[in-house]
């Protein structure tokens, strides 16, 4: 059987235009992707819009036209986006699309059949952002638990999924499975706050707006957010259809299956979404990785504040490799992460310019003036500086791929510019410009000039899941052919390269940002979408 590969995003609320939090997430899940497929394996990646509820029948009533054209408009300004920031996702799943709404309809009879649910009332605390019911001790100084806003008392008929039926059947998964979720700390969370305590039954209709999918038994109700939402990673695949051959190849026979979300939607995906599989006797995934926040200077990213940040301007001003590299390497795995113009602007200089974009280029201007351009045979160690060099890859090679298999994507980047640092350091202690006047260091310098292509190659075909632009730039510098730019090509040793030529133009992968220029210049700009 092949390996396969299944990895999702959250599938987006589109009340409003996407920000760097969701491209983050959807930044983080490329990149896996990217590297899975890099290892030989058979990847599916999802990601989608939830666009049921009151929040977007609302913003409709706003703008003047139909929910249906409301999110038919967020889907092309979101799709577009991926384009343009080159997310290799298989699938783009919209909950207004047939192939869901029928396997939401057909999972919630099958619920209702099976005595999963049942129809009452409910009466509570409604947050509308957040479109969830708290119970009164649920609620913190008498607002959402979750965002802190305000929330309204409804009441209302509605169905109801038994949770508490699964209570000790979910705890047991989670003690048998305790690496399931990445970082530990958010499981223990939801068991000692939510699970433990016993888990209360869930409000799964609404009647008070009709902007979902009907209840075929009850169409006065539509199936309430959750559970149409959290269906889409199945019914993308083709669950419940006449061709389920996706379902069945990526979930049911996977080698891996991996959910990607932030710390504000944990709870929803690990109490109602294992416990909807449960009952409908489908395997559970095997990982959640749960990321942090993206700070600003004065807190969380607010519309009220007006320090929201979007995509878009950054991506015109300074393309999507600094801004997919800043994402993935300045915020810490799984922790909250603080953005701002100076931190960019420094770490897209110190990294992408200086190390990788300055050791590449003077490398490469070198090979061309010395031995007009064609990369020196391999001749082991020859100076006191070769085996160190050698060994600093190494291990950069076996850090990073423990890093990429248990997801840390931040970790595994910094790996890898590690080894960068140290290669400009070689640079400086063998010093081939000197080398290059003195006959009787020929061979030294032969060596020098083959570690460094070695080098820039290795980093740079490790790097390319995260970096696919400059990357490619420095691989087709190095004239690397097609079939040496992947992972099991790095394998063969330092003799890849040898008498290859490299290409006879050779210019700067990034460019240096003015600080002084650059900071005002942001500070104008990303604010405003």
């Amino acid at each position: 059987m092949d390996k396969t590969f299944y990895i999702s995003t959250p599938i987006y609320y589109p009340s409003g235009n996407l920000h760097i939090g969701h491209v983050y997430t959807t930044f983080m899940c490329d990149v896996i992707a990217r590297y899975k497929r890099a290892c030989g394996y058979d990847v599916y990646f999802l990601t989608g819009m939830d666009e049921h509820g009151q929040k977007i029948q609302d913003k409709a009533i706003e703008s003047n036209v139909s929910p249906q054209a409301y999110v038919d408009t967020m889907a092309t300004s979101i799709t577009s986006l991926w384009k343009n920031l080159q997310i290799s996702n298989t699938d783009f799943i919209r909950t207004t699309q047939p192939r869901h709404e029928k396997v939401v309809q057909e999972v919630f009879s099958y619920f209702l059949k099976n005595g999963d649910i049942y129809l009452g009332q409910y009466e509570g605390w409604y947050c509308k952002p957040c479109e969830t019911f708290f119970t009164n001790s649920q609620l913190v100084d008498g607002k959402c638990p979750d965002c802190g806003r305000e929330v309204s008392k409804e009441k209302e008929d509605a169905y109801f999924f038994k949770m508490s039926k699964y209570t000790s059947r979910l705890l047991d998964f989670y003690a048998s499975h305790p690496s399931c979720v990445t970082p530990s700390s958010r499981l223990k969370e939801v068991v000692k706050n939510f699970i433990e305590p016993g888990l209360e039954d869930l409000c799964v209709s609404r009647t008070s707006f009709d902007w979902g999918i009907k209840v075929k038994e009850n169409p006065s109700h539509v199936v309430y957010v959750w559970l149409d939402a959290l269906l889409n990673y199945i019914s993308a695949l083709g669950y419940g259809s006449e061709d389920p051959k996706n379902f069945e190849k990526y979930w049911l026979n996977g080698t891996e299956k991996v959910h990607v979300l932030g710390k504000e939607i944990t709870r929803f995906h690990l109490i109602y979404w294992p416990v909807f599989l449960m009952a409908l006797n489908i395997p559970l995934p095997d990982k959640f990785v749960v990321h942090g926040w993206i700070i600003m200077k004065d807190g969380k990213m607010s519309k009220s504040k007006g320090n929201v940040v979007y995509p878009e301007p950054l991506i015109e001003m300074y393309g999507m490799d600094m801004l997919r590299y800043y994402l993935l390497r300045e915020i810490p795995f799984c922790e909250d992460g603080v953005f701002t113009p100076e931190k960019f602007i420094e770490r897209c200089n110190a990294d992408l310019a200086n190390n990788y974009g300055n050791l590449t280029h003077r490398s490469l201007s070198m090979m061309k003036k010395y031995f007009n351009g064609v990369i020196p045979h391999y001749m082991g160690h020859v100076n006191e500086f070769d085996e160190a060099l050698e060994a600093s890859l190494q291990l950069a090679k076996k850090t990073f791929f423990e890093k990429m298999d248990n997801y840390d994507v931040t970790n595994a980047i910094a790996a890898i510019f590690e080894a960068i640092d140290k290669a400009n350091k070689y640079v400086d202690d063998t010093r081939p410009w000197a080398l290059a006047k003195d006959e009787s260091k020929h061979d030294e310098l032969k060596s020098v000039m083959n570690h460094l292509a070695n080098t820039i190659y290795t980093v740079s075909v490790l790097l390319s899941p995260f970096l696919y632009e400059g990357t490619k730039k420095a691989l087709d510098m190095l004239a690397i052919p097609d079939n040496l730019r992947n992972y099991q090509a790095l394998d063969k040793g330092f003799n890849n390269l040898d008498g290859l030529k490299i290409s006879d133009e050779i210019t700067p992968i990034y460019a240096r940002l003015d600080a002084s220029v650059e900071i005002d210049r942001m500070k104008e700009k990303i604010y405003t979408r």
